[in-house]
């Protein structure tokens, strides 16, 4: 007796890699054109996906995603959870990523990864990451910048030489290298402010031993 089934067999998960991708792009907060964007798909495309999601879950709106975890099965947070326990698993160690808005994504990536150089890890949408010596900065494109938001402190091998580098490259130093503090055991503490492509702050800093230090 021929199979008269259509479309594709059910997806072994509770929700396919697609919805996944979906599922937690809203729950970061990204707006349906942004994702359909990031993911080359149509806004249609989008919606399909969360009305999916939602009736997977139980849920009414997308707002409701935000209150809920899913983890995918194939997911090694899975493993994780499971191998991790006792006080270590409740520690927070080091800062493992910092966030800076930027008005142009392209314009940014470009700047961070050609003229300070540094290292790129990938981009998602309007999002970029770079690695800061294995803590991670990540750029998000915004229309409305906060223009209070942190300084960055750069720490650098040798300020004179980063600063002539940065120089030659076109950057603007609001401060060129100074000497803010010198420590009991001789080490002085060093800075240098410089703008980013949007006009707001970052810096340049490093420590020199002293002679008896």
């Amino acid at each position: 007796m021929p199979d008269n089934k259509r479309g594709r067999p059910p997806y072994p998960d509770q929700l396919t890699p697609a919805e996944w991708r979906v599922l937690h792009a809203a729950q970061h907060g990204m707006a349906n054109r942004t994702m359909a964007t990031a993911m080359h798909v149509s806004i249609d495309t989008i919606k399909y996906h969360l009305r999916n999601i939602l009736g997977k879950l139980g849920m009414t709106s997308k707002k409701d995603l935000k209150s809920v975890i899913r983890i995918p099965a194939t997911s090694s947070l899975n493993t994780l959870t499971t191998n991790t326990a006792g006080v270590e698993a409740m520690k927070i160690s080091m800062i493992g990523q910092i966030a800076r808005t930027v008005s142009n994504i392209d314009v940014a990536q470009n700047w961070y990864e050609l003229v300070l150089e540094l290292p790129h890890l990938y981009r998602f949408g309007p999002l970029s990451f770079f690695d800061c010596n294995g803590t991670r900065l990540m750029l998000s494109q915004q229309e409305k910048l906060n223009p209070d938001e942190s300084i960055l402190y750069f720490k650098v091998a040798d300020i004179l030489q980063m600063h002539a580098n940065l120089l030659a490259k076109g950057v603007e130093f609001i401060a060129p290298p100074h000497c803010i503090h010198k420590h009991s055991d001789g080490t002085e503490e060093w800075m240098a402010f410089f703008k980013d492509p949007d006009g707001r702050t970052l810096a340049l800093m490093t420590q020199v031993k002293g002679a008896s230090a």
